[in-house]
């Protein structure tokens, strides 16, 4: 089977309008948490909100009205990834006509659909955009990459709830393994912060009532929910053969894989699921628990999911103190984006040796035995394995190794 690795990284996230502005202030332990506030109802909520993204960098006036903000950031994620990897001149030769692109999103389109019934509730708008179902489908992002790059190989729009992001890393993973292509796109993007959300989020008692910075404590004893937010990740992954062929710079090796259902409830986490998403994902790069040197972890800071998350960990590594990141309690919770900024970050991780803090997390749970990391922890890593998991009981594990 081919080798597969990453070349190319871009995202917009609420720590930073660039993956490496991302990266920064991510090992600072910048909370990325700030408000927002529902122009209708005066609600005020924690929230993950971009910082710095200009979306007219990118797209024209009549591409900023016509499609969603989710497409937005994905195109811009995309481009990045694109200009990281070095292949802009390849757009315009054809070269990367044949180039696969995976997109995940949970909600797609949402803050549009939001917006077109709020107009029409309040009487303001008479009829819908001609638009609204085309630019609001989840697929659309990835539809919008392959039109702007030229790029007509296998496309396809991934919703897999939270791990909708990880999920299509993992899948142009194997259509580059298994030689459908030689080199894609993937990622994750969302944009979900609109009443709708805040309202299904809190109805569902998972989104924190806080409106502090420090809302998002994953593992915390006192946590008490999740912090919506925003954003995109998106990286170019190809073949080794190719990478090498062109003298790509590798931030890392995509080298295993799981994705299982829990085939158990439609909120509810399971940890036989989790447990089983990480054994698999192990076994498919070929290594042994031994390996791992550290977890990036799904860990939203909802009671029940940290809880069982921790279980997962537990019965996979034993009492083997491995150490453990939680991005979210930087950048909050950005749903389908998330597993793929995760995923960016254990390729950072691997490639410069350091691992991002977890902050606010003043007092672990006793209940959840992790080994917490509280401040960057440098070292050679050799493989690390990040969770992605989701509604649904869908649950997604990749496993990178490092190429130094």
């Amino acid at each position: 089977m081919t080798r597969v690795v990453i070349t190319g990284i871009g995202a917009v996230t609420p720590i930073g309008s660039t993956f490496c502005e991302s990266w920064g202030n991510l090992l600072s332990g910048m909370s990325g948490i700030t408000f927002h506030r529902d122009d209708f109802t005066g609600t005020v909520n924690a929230a993950g909100k971009l910082r710095g993204f200009s979306p007219s960098a990118y797209l024209t006036e009549r591409e900023m009205l016509r499609l969603d903000p989710f497409i937005h950031y994905a195109l811009a994620s995309a481009g990045m990834a694109i200009n990281d990897a070095g292949l802009n001149g390849n757009i315009s030769d054809g070269s990367l006509e044949n180039c696969g692109v995976v997109i995940g999103s949970s909600r797609g389109g949402i803050t549009t659909l939001d917006q077109a019934l709020s107009k029409l509730h309040a009487g303001s708008a008479k009829k819908l955009s001609a638009y609204l179902m085309a630019k609001t489908t989840v697929s659309m992002a990835a539809s919008c990459i392959s039109e702007r790059f030229k790029m007509s190989g296998q496309t396809l729009g991934i919703s897999n709830a939270c791990s909708s992001g990880a999920t299509a890393i993992g899948e142009a993973f194997r259509l580059v393994r298994h030689g459908y292509t030689d080199i894609a796109l993937a990622g994750g993007t969302e944009a979900p912060l609109c009443r709708l959300c805040f309202m299904g989020y809190a109805s569902s008692g998972a989104l924190s009532k806080s409106i502090l910075p420090n809302a998002s404590m994953p593992f915390g004893k006192t946590r008490h929910g999740f912090v919506l937010s925003e954003g995109a990740t998106v990286m170019v992954i190809e073949s080794y053969e190719r990478a090498i062929a062109r003298g790509a710079y590798m931030y890392a090796e995509i080298t295993g894989y799981g994705n299982v259902s829990d085939a158990f409830h439609i909120v509810k986490p399971n940890p036989y699921g989790e447990t089983k998403a990480m054994e698999l994902a192990i076994k498919d790069a070929n290594i042994t628990t031994d390996d791992i040197d550290f977890i990036n972890v799904h860990a939203t800071s909802t009671r029940e999911g940290d809880y069982v998350e921790a279980m997962a960990i537990n019965k996979v590594f034993g009492k083997r103190p491995i150490p453990v990141t939680a991005n979210k309690s930087i950048t909050g919770h950005m749903l389908g984006a998330s597993g793929a900024f995760e995923a960016a970050v254990t390729a950072m991780t691997l490639s410069k040796g350091i691992l991002p803090p977890t902050i606010n997390v003043n007092q672990q749970d006793e209940n959840c035995h992790v080994n917490l990391t509280r401040s960057q922890l440098k070292g050679s890593f050799r493989y690390g394995l990040t969770n992605s998991f989701g509604f649904g009981g869908v649950n997604t594990v990749l496993v990178l190794g490092a190429l130094n």
